[in-house]
């Protein structure tokens, strides 16, 4: 396929830029061009099947199955879109006086209400972009909680799971604190032992997310919460897989402190490449002084947004936080309604009804129920054809299914994370575990097949090493690298 600049024709226009007649502003000399812009010259038509192509190319949760574990990638109502873009809401300026957003705050407040129910913590903020952000908050929230108490300089140690999220052993560094792993046991529970061993009182929480990144419901959360808040320290809850338990458990009630919730994730805001997203949290009420500001305020009838708050980390984002996530969130509840509960009940029920039809076919680690995904191993295959689950990966792209994640959590070799979400039918899912299976006996027959994969995409398999290395990411109107790729 050529890119924009290659169909590129001196003198062709696809629109003009309109020149009123209106003074121009002055460019101070150190900004000014020295000459023109490089840009394509392309026609309308030629212009528009140049971006309808590229979009063809993508891959997306509304072009087919896309079972990436703990990203839920589920399906995103329509009807949400035309919310959003009501006039009132779309065009509403984040400046905007209380007096004038009274609709907006109002949906605010209520999201805030709901998540409060869902989580069992009173305080909550919805300002962090994302759930990485809503991490870091969290971590600050500690800080600012310990450093209140006189000790903030004794409580410098953040405990995760040897299965956690990149994201939190990241979150911990950025927020200054050490981090300490604790190891996974036989039944794919935190080992008790081993965080007997290591909560002192150096410690100041520990980051989780119950069900973990097995997939798994933690069967000792209750001690967990006892070690730790026996030792004076915290529980922050990584929101990512709330979509397995909304409705069933909370986390407030399991013993945890703070939680981020992840909006773009468990109520349905489209995201993916970067965004949008948003990270709410919701903390017990010896935390809730600390919560960023503005904080939205019911005075009886009207609304404000609150900046009086003296012992506030302060802002973590811009404004009051991602409006057009909160609306297309507060649609997807509200038209759930009280069975809400069912989207969790429905997720975890196609979840092991993948489990029990693949599990003789691959490698199960943890011989147990999952929650909303599971995981599956590829080490036998790989050990016994050479097939591993990168193959695996490639090959299911062949049959328009997006791969599951591979190679996390790191505790399980050659793991393929499946997430199925619950709007999925069990058609589709019938479906992948045709095509699975079917993986399962090429890796046998035709290994070869698998290690070629993809065979039928735009772009074959590409030398991933090379092109983390050498990143081509824009036109060098000359001579560039080619990236190496099979076929």
């Amino acid at each position: 396929m050529e890119l924009i600049y290659e169909k590129s024709k001196p003198g062709r226009r696809a629109g003009r830029i309109p020149r009123p007649d209106l003074p121009v502003a002055p460019v101070p000399d150190a900004l000014r061009r020295t000459s023109p812009p490089r840009l394509p010259e392309v026609s309308e038509p030629e212009l528009v099947r140049h971006f309808t192509a590229l979009a063809d190319r993508n891959f997306g949760i509304d072009t087919g199955f896309y079972p990436l574990g703990s990203c839920t990638m589920k399906h995103n109502p329509r009807v949400n879109e035309r919310v959003v873009n009501l006039p009132g809401f779309r065009d509403l300026h984040p400046l905007q006086e209380d007096e004038g957003a009274q609709g907006a705050l109002d949906l605010m407040w209520r999201l805030e209400q709901y998540l409060i129910e869902m989580t069992g913590l009173p305080g909550i903020s919805l300002q962090p972009a994302a759930g990485s952000q809503g991490e870091l908050t969290g971590l600050m929230l500690m800080r600012a909680y310990f450093a209140d108490r006189g000790e903030g300089e004794q409580r410098d140690t953040i405990i995760t799971a040897d299965t956690a999220h990149g994201t939190n052993p990241a979150s911990v560094t950025m927020a200054g604190y050490k981090l300490e792993k604790v190891a996974t046991d036989g039944r794919g529970n935190l080992d008790l032992d081993d965080l007997r061993a290591k909560v002192n009182e150096h410690t100041a929480g520990l980051m989780l997310t119950n069900p973990s990144t097995l997939g798994l419901f933690d069967e000792g959360i209750e001690q967990v919460a006892e070690i730790f808040h026996g030792a004076g320290a915290l529980l922050y809850y990584d929101g990512a897989n709330l979509n397995a338990v909304v409705g069933k458990s909370r986390p407030g009630d399991m013993g945890f402190d703070i939680v981020h919730i992840n909006l773009h994730k468990t109520f349905s805001q489209p995201h993916g490449g970067g965004g949008p997203g948003g990270g709410p949290i919701a903390v017990r009420d010896t935390i809730e002084p600390y919560l960023p500001v503005p904080r939205v305020v019911r005075d009886g009838d009207t609304f404000r947004l609150d900046r009086d708050r003296p012992k506030s980390i302060g802002r973590v984002r811009g404004f009051a936080g991602p409006f057009g996530v909160f609306v297309r969130s507060y649609a997807f509840m509200r038209a759930y309604g009280p069975s809400l509960q069912e989207m969790s009940e429905v997720a975890v029920l196609n979840a092991n009804y993948l489990l029990a039809r693949l599990r003789a076919a691959y490698e199960l680690p943890y011989g147990r129920l999952c929650m909303h995904e599971f995981v599956l191993s590829a080490r036998q295959l790989k050990k016994e054809h050479g097939v591993s689950a990168l193959d695996i990966a490639k090959r299911l792209m062949d049959f328009d299914i997006h791969p599951p994640t591979i190679y996390f959590p790191l505790v399980v070799p050659e793991a393929l994370m499946i997430e199925p979400t619950e709007t999925e039918t069990k058609e589709r899912l019938d479906h992948f575990v045709d095509v699975m299976l079917q993986i399962a006996r090429e890796a046998a027959d035709s290994p070869e097949l698998l290690q070629d994969a993809p065979h039928s995409r735009p772009v074959r398999r590409l030398d991933e090493v090379r092109a983390a290395k050498q990143q081509i990411v824009r036109h060098s109107f000359g001579a560039s690298p080619t990236a190496s790729a099979k076929g």
